[in-house]
């Protein structure tokens, strides 16, 4: 059995250093302020200082990574004689993993003897990177390369993502909702509580009234749809509102005992469509 390595790309917002210490190889998106002509990687800015702009009144856009890139990154692991399981962002918000999967189909007629196998997580930030982390775990125990894609494939419908964010004026850039709900959002105090659904597209699911309520029914949505309660990783990931994410901890903790594995930032790539202020929880469930 040959080697191989996992790939992800940036969107699975594990930390930087987190991905090398695991060996995680990646691809990274990219965005741009307004009009400028500089490209920045997912990695290139802190989180902080990425939002501290968005909040000052700055606009960013984003691009997938393209087929070229992944060509080059993969080519040079097919080098090495390791094989790839790829890992990627959800085709239900991105083309990274359409492009990943061109240049596999390239790469494939050029290495004939090498596995590069590929699988669409249908997830986002900290959910994609709970399916990166627990696919690691089956590597680490000795799962073959196609035994470590069929886990990830088995898994990610049962990655429930459940997120809420306070100001609705990016969901409506994005089309995620209409201007009618933004404009009664903005004068009661109105928040969505989303999730990512089957084909990996994010769905309003319902409101709460305030933002302490909105974070009290991501912790519901938990107690109604986890596999187990109590046991399994937990994530939250956050757009710099380290206050909120300890309150939800905590209802966690109080409500059904459970402990919030991993706190991570929401990187300025997703940032760029959710904003500041969005809040978003991860965990197994019985489904989506």
């Amino acid at each position: 059995m040959a080697p191989y390595v996992l790939f992800a790309d940036s969107s699975c917002d594990l930390p930087e250093e987190l991905m090398h210490e695991w060996e995680i190889h990646y691809s990274s998106l990219s965005f741009i302020f307004d009009d400028s002509d500089r490209i920045y990687k997912n990695y290139d800015m802190p989180a902080k200082e990425f939002y501290s702009k968005i909040r000052a009144g700055h606009s960013a856009k984003t691009s997938a990574v393209n087929s070229a890139d992944f060509e080059d990154a993969f080519s040079e692991e097919l080098e090495k004689g390791n094989d790839i399981l790829y890992l990627g962002f959800s085709t239900g918000l991105s083309s990274t993993y359409q492009d990943a999967c061109i240049a596999a189909d390239e790469l494939k007629t050029r290495y004939p003897e090498r596995k590069i196998l590929t699988v669409d997580t249908l997830a986002a930030s900290g959910g994609y990177g709970m399916i990166v982390y627990l696919t690691r775990k089956q590597k680490l125990a000795g799962a073959s390369i196609e035994e470590a894609a069929q886990f990830a494939e088995n898994l990610k419908l049962h990655q429930c993502h459940w997120f809420t964010v306070d100001d609705l004026s990016y969901l409506i850039k994005g089309g995620r909702v209409v201007t009618a709900l933004a404009s009664v959002g903005s004068r009661l105090n109105i928040k969505p509580v989303m999730h990512m659904d089957n084909a990996g597209h994010l769905i309003p699911v319902t409101v709460a009234r305030g933002r302490r309520n909105s974070l009290k029914a991501l912790a519901a949505r938990y107690g109604r749809l986890a596999q187990e309660k109590g046991a399994g990783p937990v994530y939250i990931s956050h757009g710099d509102c380290l206050e909120d994410v300890e309150f939800l901890a905590k209802v966690l903790k109080d409500d059904y005992n459970v402990e919030v594995e991993r706190i991570v930032d929401v990187g300025p790539v997703i940032g760029s469509h959710t904003g500041p202020g969005v809040v978003a929880l991860f965990f197994i469930g019985r489904e989506r």
